[in-house]
């Protein structure tokens, strides 16, 4: 047989690089190992807002009428669809041709295309007003919003810290609590002071009036006038903000969404505004999202519960609203009447509570509502004023809130007339001019029974332009996809369907077994494991966005092969990445709710409340201002350190953070937020951890007695050879440093992330694993970049990371066995796709490979098929014991995305 030709040249050819290759494999692996295209941290170049026509990094950037290219929503006559063009550089995006952001004066005059923005007038680079130094800043920081200190245990540590300063006739930061909460008080960046108004039952009162028509309620809020001037105004934004609404479309001309002002809303309300005054012509258009949802704090202490309302703009990315950072702010914590048990089910109560409800909201945005006619001078991330105009566009509420502020019949759609009992029925768009409509011509009784309107509610909305709130309401992934369609419909199928099949006995045998598949997932970072299956009494929103992702290869054998086809399909939706839901406010209660709740007083808690969320966010205003004017690194804890993943001088290779847990999700995995220097994505970026582990021998043929692998060192010289591209066997010549885990940095903005889009997650390969046995993660390699999914990638199992130096250059590896894509195509019951261990010779394939070839963590579920697994199995054996595995695309967005 004549020997391979090695027929493809390395695309870096014009750099002086000659190498060729008798595979795409190799040359991919040459390419991510020695030229770092795709593997490389790429800088922040917080370009400035895009002011006028010209190209930009999405291929080409114009102004004009959005397309309907694949459009879910008909465009309206005022915006009409031009000819589109196939682009040629990549994604196209089309930005408004009117309200297109245009730079002004702060009088709102207009600036020449090019004029830079004016100073900010920042205060002196040494100034740290209200604080002292940077040391007391720190130390504000630290206590009050990282370590939620609370005020005793601050005196005690002032105390003693001043007694340590005295030998030195100095003093501590802070003399007491009150002196560190004064200071931060005085904190003038950020400030959005609490307010309140009170109201009462207006109607007459009677003789046995109940309490509830007697009582006084109290509402606090924030001017969202001032709450939205600070959002604008943080420069933190700057780089992840879209001034204009757009339509973007992709290589093929299809229509991408991404972030709220890529939809049909943004565009539709932008050209309605400049249409009914054309003098907004050039104002920037500014969607207002809200959210509220009523939370409980404890239920032990007397059913105390909360009321928040929430408000973000749709100008910031999806990624800075899940990092919250400033971008969801409490705006409001409406009132809850309280009545006696007998009050519960009458009528006027109920109606009175949806007036207070709507009326209280209605007054906490009034500020807004000159501004929604009449474009107001603001400063923007970037540092340019514009002319800006609010719109009502967004409120993210769970099903029994969006009845309440729908003004219907519980058990009808909010967004359409559909009959609750026949919802494929005739049925048309919920409108605030069609209610209104009805209401003016239809009584009460048909309202209610026929078309589920309550016309006691008048909705907030009408007293605002524009603002409709059927329109507005957002899908609630969290309760009603997430709990009510998998928890409550799927999973509860599956038990069903079994139990009429194989009767109740053998049902119960089945989903033992179900259980136990479920308990056998192999870990995978920030993946919640299952010991006892699915055996659980109460069900979370975590819980079952957990089982999600597990779920299909589990009950895979046991159920119709229709029914698995039926739950992939649902998940490969879900799969899809969410914007704006309920999950954003469920997670806001922790930090603005539920902690600051938690270290008050409980006497008179809403007041302790209001003004650590005022404490905190002018803490994050002031470090903004701080890291905006150089003073201070981005998210670093200690201002003048560098995060040792990113550090220029590494210690035996290993550039990652030290790996001090053995717990998953143990603080060292998740969001990332900036780093010293900004980071704006990162690929797959892979590197080592930054201390070895000092109990393996340093030469390689020890240390590959040490672990059971023989072929180590020839395996190790196979891959120095294709590194060096010599004619002879290298060997290395520098002492071997082991590791026990690689940190994985990388782009994930549909994922809980850091400010932009930064994830990280750690891929780990020890001998011992919680005392029990070795663990050996799997990882995503690429082969081919120029295929997509896992055309271009394979799976391989780590069991030991490793590097090296020769020559003076370093090396991080791992050695790896290998798993073989099962078929071209994914699964076509499961919808995953298919792998199998590379066995040759009776052992798993191994090889040596650098660790830029890595591109993130690989979750595998093991194919089951229809056997039963051993009572007694443990996860630990799962990569191990099956000969077939499902590459797991549901275990996060970005695997999604990569995978699928």
């Amino acid at each position: 047989m004549p020997p391979r030709l090695f027929s493809l040249a390395c695309p870096y050819q014009n750099q002086g690089c000659a190498r060729r290759f008798r595979s795409q494999a190799g040359r991919t692996n040459h390419v991510r190992t020695v030229h770092h295209p795709n593997n490389n941290i790429v800088q922040d170049s917080n370009s400035p807002a895009p002011v006028s026509p010209g190209p930009s990094r999405f291929g080409s950037e114009t102004r004009q009428s959005p397309p309907t290219v694949d459009s879910p929503e008909p465009q309206p006559p005022s915006s009409p669809s031009p000819t589109l063009q196939a682009p040629n550089l990549g994604p196209t995006r089309n930005l408004h041709p009117h309200l297109n952001a245009r730079p002004c004066d702060s009088d709102g005059n207009f600036l020449e295309p090019g004029t830079p923005a004016e100073p900010r007038g920042d205060p002196a680079p040494d100034n740290w007003g209200p604080f002292d130094d940077e040391a007391q800043f720190t130390c504000g920081d630290f206590l009050y919003r990282q370590a939620e200190m609370s005020a005793g245990n601050i005196d005690i540590l002032m105390d003693t810290w001043a007694l340590s300063m005295a030998r030195h006739n100095d003093y501590g930061p802070f003399s007491s609590h009150e002196h560190m909460y004064a200071v931060i008080d005085a904190i003038e960046h950020g400030d959005a002071p609490w307010k309140s108004f009170t109201t009462s039952y207006a109607g007459t009162l009677g003789a046995d009036a109940p309490s509830w028509q007697l009582a006084d309620y109290e509402v606090w809020y924030r001017d969202p006038n001032i709450v939205i001037q600070n959002i604008l105004d943080n420069p933190d934004f700057k780089s992840q903000f879209n001034y204009t609404p757009y339509v973007e479309l992709d290589q093929s001309g299809k229509r991408r969404w991404n972030e709220f002002m890529s939809g049909n809303f943004s565009w539709r309300h932008a050209t309605d505004i400049f249409e009914a005054d054309n003098t907004t012509e050039g104002s920037m258009y500014c969607p207002v999202i809200l959210g509220a949802d009523k939370t409980t704090v404890s239920v032990a202490t007397g059913h105390v519960e909360y009321h928040p309302l929430y408000l973000s703009i749709g100008n910031v990315h999806n990624t800075v609203r899940r990092a919250h950072r400033n971008a969801v702010v409490p705006i409001g914590f409406l009132a809850i009447p309280k009545g006696d048990r007998k009050h519960d089910n009458d009528a006027s109560f109920r109606k009175f509570k949806r007036q207070l409800y709507h009326s209280s909201i209605s007054a906490i945005l009034k500020s807004l509502r000159p501004g929604m006619t009449n474009p107001i001078v603001r400063r923007c991330p970037d540092g340019h004023y514009r002319r800006v105009i609010y719109d009502l566009a967004g409120f993210i509420a769970d099903y029994p809130e969006q009845v309440a502020l729908a003004g219907i019949v519980q058990g009808w759609c909010p967004r359409c007339t559909a009959q609750p009992k026949d919802l494929d029925g005739p049925r048309g768009r919920r409108t605030r001019s069609f209610t209104n409509e009805l209401i003016k011509t239809l009584d009460s009784k048909v309202l209610w029974d026929e078309y589920g309107i309550d016309d006691d509610v008048s909705p907030f909305t009408n007293d605002f332009p524009r603002a409709d709130a059927h329109e507005i309401l957002t899908p609630d992934l969290l309760h009603q996809v997430i709990k009510g369609t998998f928890k409550d419909h799927l999973v509860t199928w599956v038990g069903e369907y079994l139990k009429l099949e194989h009767g109740e006995r053998r049902a119960d045998e089945i989903m033992d077994d179900i259980d136990r598949r479920i308990a056998a997932a192999p870990l995978f970072p920030n993946l919640r494991r299952f010991p006892h299956g699915r055996r659980f009494k109460q069900w979370t929103g975590d819980d079952s966005k957990a089982l999600m992702k597990i779920y299909i290869s589990a009950i895979t054998g046991h159920v119709p092969s229709e029914m698995v086809q039926a739950i992939s399909a649902f998940m490969d939706e879900f799969g899809a990445p969410g914007g704006v839901c309920s999950s954003i406010t469920e997670s806001r209660h922790i930090t603005a709710v539920k902690k600051p709740w938690q270290h008050s007083n409980r006497y008179q808690a809403l007041g302790q409340m209001l003004l650590t969320n005022q404490h905190l966010d002018k803490l994050a205003a002031l470090r903004v201002d701080l890291v905006h004017r150089g003073m201070l690194a981005s998210t670093s804890n200690s201002p003048n350190s560098q995060p040792s993943h990113l550090s220029t001088g590494p210690t035996q290779c290993g550039r990652g953070d030290a790996d001090n847990s053995e717990g998953e999700g143990s603080g060292d995995e998740g969001p990332v937020d900036s780093p010293t220097r900004h980071v704006k994505m990162v690929t797959g970026n892979v590197v080592l951890a930054c201390t070895r582990i000092r109990t393996y021998p340093r030469d390689l043929k020890a240390l590959s007695q040490h672990i059971n692998q023989p072929t180590l060192p020839e395996l190790t010289r196979r891959f120095l050879f294709d590194q060096l591209n010599t004619n002879r066997t290298p060997h290395p010549t520098i002492k071997i440093s082991v590791f026990h885990s690689a940190v994985a940095t990388f782009y994930a903005p549909s994922d809980e992330c850091g400010l932009r889009g930064m994830y990280r997650e750690r891929i780990r390969s020890c001998p011992m694993w919680r005392k029990k046995a070795p663990r050996r993660d799997c990882a995503f390699v690429v082969q081919d970049e120029s295929k997509p999914s896992m055309r271009g990638m394979s799976v391989v199992r780590v069991h030991l990371f490793f590097s090296f130096y020769h020559a003076g250059h370093c090396y991080p590896c791992a050695l790896v066995e290998w798993f073989n894509t099962c078929g071209r195509s994914r699964d076509p019951i499961t919808g995953m796709w298919k792998v199998q261990p590379d066995i040759r010779n009776a052992r798993r394939f191994c090889t040596v490979l650098h660790l830029d070839t890595f591109l993130r963590g690989a979750h595998l579920l093991p194919a089951f098929g229809s056997t039963f697994i051993p009572i007694n199995f443990h996860y630990i054996h799962s990569l191990d014991a099956f000969s077939a595995y499902y590459v797991n695309h549901f275990a996060d967005h970005h695997s999604h995305e990569i995978v699928f």
